[in-house]
């Protein structure tokens, strides 16, 4: 029995839901970087990076390639680092929305004084 669809986003939503994993694809959305240089960037013990990273490697989200003694790991596709923007889009709307009501409460409480 094939899971639904909407059950499958669900799963790949909850998937992204740590902050140390999007803070992982953002950079990664520069190019491969190695894990030395995943670590200066989050500030994070380099066990619990290695959970996130596994996390998002099984998932197929990022891939990993071992140079000597050194991993690098990059996106698995495009379509990731597309919907980091898009996220990033949708957020600054969101926060913009925000904003412009924080104003407008704002001013409605000097109107009442």
């Amino acid at each position: 029995m094939s899971v639904p669809l909407y059950q499958a986003k669900a799963e790949f939503f909850r998937m992204l839901g740590h902050p140390v994993r999007i803070r992982v694809l953002e950079l990664l959305q520069d190019g491969p970087m190695p894990v030395r240089d995943l670590l200066a960037a989050i500030e994070v013990e380099p066990s619990g990076l290695s959970q996130q990273l596994a996390v998002l490697r099984r998932s197929g989200i990022v891939t990993s390639v071992r140079e000597g003694s050194t991993v690098v790991y990059e996106l698995a596709g495009g379509d990731v680092a597309d919907l980091m923007r898009a996220a990033r889009r949708i957020l600054t709307e969101m926060l913009a929305g925000q904003g412009e009501l924080l104003a407008e409460l704002r001013e409605a409480e000097v109107a009442a004084r």
